[in-house]
């Protein structure tokens, strides 16, 4: 007969104790324990949410925070000198909680401007002509591209921050990391009221540039932009523009094709999910390096 083992003192299994007893052999490797899990995943003893969680951990272990950062490029700042009625617009278009104050260019950040911060200005017209924005910013948390991700999130943790100034190796500005930025790579993309998930596949944005989802499918593409590309080995844009990237790309990286310009903006471990595209002008086309 077989004794309980709580009856012989022995702890009751957990769920991973069960989980190896299925296998007849235990992973030697990381790549072994993904292909395990998702083994498991199949035989239905771990559910595929729990999995592309326990992947995303696994491979935070070799991300750093360049990998996730904010371009520079792309970052909503305001400027130490700039008045509340100049600012806000951007503010409010931009739909964030948190916002770099630069000096003169934006690699002198000198702090980080909470959004709360500025809602007295909303009521009270007298605030809004004596504000001073140097006393309200908070003291921005500096950190180099190659910080890995796992210590990233550990010290948002234990500081309170929710976004850091990502610099490079000669100190300069290279981007910025907020802590959902991190969580993303675990939990997968975290949408808000303000993504874009439900709006139009393709849209205006400024100075003649478009935002566009990845999932756009190639035929509205082609209908928007009277472009050719072709549909036969892929479904979508994204499928597209990684063909051409070769990687899965970082925010902020750009690849022109068919005289279009293709930036990501949002990307996340596992696929890109919104880019921004512009059409090139004549001479632009003109300069580009010949293709091998």
């Amino acid at each position: 007969m077989n004794e309980d083992r709580s009856s012989r003192g022995q702890p009751p299994k957990n769920w991973f104790d069960k989980l190896l007893s299925a296998f007849s052999a235990e992973p030697k490797n990381r790549q072994e324990l993904v292909d395990f899990l998702k083994d498991a995943s199949e035989r239905q003893l771990i559910d595929y949410e729990a999995l592309t969680v326990i992947e995303g951990a696994l491979q935070l272990t070799d991300m750093q925070v360049g990998d996730v950062m904010i371009p520079r490029s792309h970052m909503v700042v305001v400027g130490i000198d700039q008045q509340p009625r100049d600012f806000l617009p951007t503010l409010i278009e931009s739909a964030h909680s948190r916002f770099p104050v630069i000096g003169e260019t934006a690699d002198e950040v000198l702090g980080i401007l909470l959004a709360k911060d500025l809602l007295p200005l909303i009521t009270d017209h007298q605030a809004m002509e004596d504000f001073d924005i140097r006393q309200v910013i908070r003291q921005a948390t500096f950190v180099p591209e190659y910080k890995r991700l796992y210590s990233m999130l550990r010290e948002f943790r234990e500081t309170h921050n929710h976004m850091a100034i990502v610099v490079d190796e000669y100190g300069g500005t290279a981007g910025l990391v907020t802590i959902e930025d991190v969580l993303e790579q675990i939990v997968g993309d975290i949408e808000d009221e303000h993504d874009v998930e439900e709006e139009a596949d393709i849209r205006s944005s400024d100075k003649g540039t478009y935002l566009v989802k990845a999932l756009t499918p190639i035929d509205d593409f082609n209908d928007f932009f009277k472009s050719d590309f072709s549909d036969e080995e892929f479904d979508t844009l994204g499928g597209i523009v990684m063909q051409k990237f070769g990687h899965l790309p970082r925010r902020g990286e750009a690849v022109v094709l068919d005289g279009l310009e293709f930036t990501v903006i949002n990307a996340d471990n596992r696929r890109i999910r919104l880019l921004q595209v512009r059409q090139l002008s004549p001479d632009e086309i003109a300069d580009l390096p010949d293709e091998d």
